[in-house]
């Protein structure tokens, strides 16, 4: 549609029909608004807390096994597998994955043992290699070859020998029983005027 014939659309609209498409419009904002609030998208994008990752109550094994390991001390989620090259990319990944994970998570896709796939093995192996610089290329040279590289010429990766650092052997909700009593589950972000009113159409 060019420009001089979306003037006149807009001026054959009538007043009343030009509310109601404000008020269309502003209660799809109002719904996508509110499913990202409950899907908690702002805890993903905006912060680096750990906890967010249990939004998703398949990452529960995870986050058990990280927050028991070595880098539950010094390491976030976000320092192992969002790159750190700057801010676009760090922020960019954040969001591809995070929406790739929701769709999976809502389409009922995801499995049992989630496992990385080749951009995320390659994110997790260029950080093991940049906090581990002077271990992995001064005093073994394990470091000086990065993920892809790897791939084209054959040889190991980082987790084919620390395959259980930090989340411990292959983890399920399954393998890995009672995780959810040691993780920080958040609290619903359902008002509880409106649990009140879910739970009594229940009955």
């Amino acid at each position: 549609m060019k420009l001089k014939e979306l003037l006149s659309f807009k001026d054959r609209l009538l007043y009343w029909q030009k509310i109601v498409l404000l008020v269309l419009a502003g209660v799809v904002c109002g719904l996508v608004g509110l499913f990202m609030y409950l899907l908690r998208a702002h805890t993903y994008f905006i912060g680096d807390n750990p906890s967010a990752c249990v939004n998703c109550h398949i990452m529960t094994p995870y986050y058990a096994t990280w927050s028991h390991s070595s880098h539950g001390r010094d390491a976030t989620c976000n320092d192992c597998h969002v790159p750190h090259q700057n801010l676009a990319v760090y922020y960019g990944f954040k969001a591809m994955d995070g929406l790739k994970h929701t769709a999976y998570f809502l389409a009922h896709a995801e499995r049992q043992a989630p496992k990385a796939e080749d951009l995320t093995g390659q994110v997790v192996m260029d950080n093991c290699i940049r906090c581990h610089t002077q271990l992995n290329q001064e005093f073994v040279t394990t470091g000086r070859k990065g993920y892809m590289q790897q791939q084209r010429e054959g040889g190991k990766v980082c987790w084919d020998c620390h395959r259980n650092v930090p989340h411990g052997g292959m983890n399920s909700l399954m393998s890995t029983p009672n995780a959810e009593g040691v993780t920080p589950l958040p609290p619903s972000p359902v008002p509880e005027w409106l649990q009140g009113l879910l739970s009594s159409s229940d009955k």
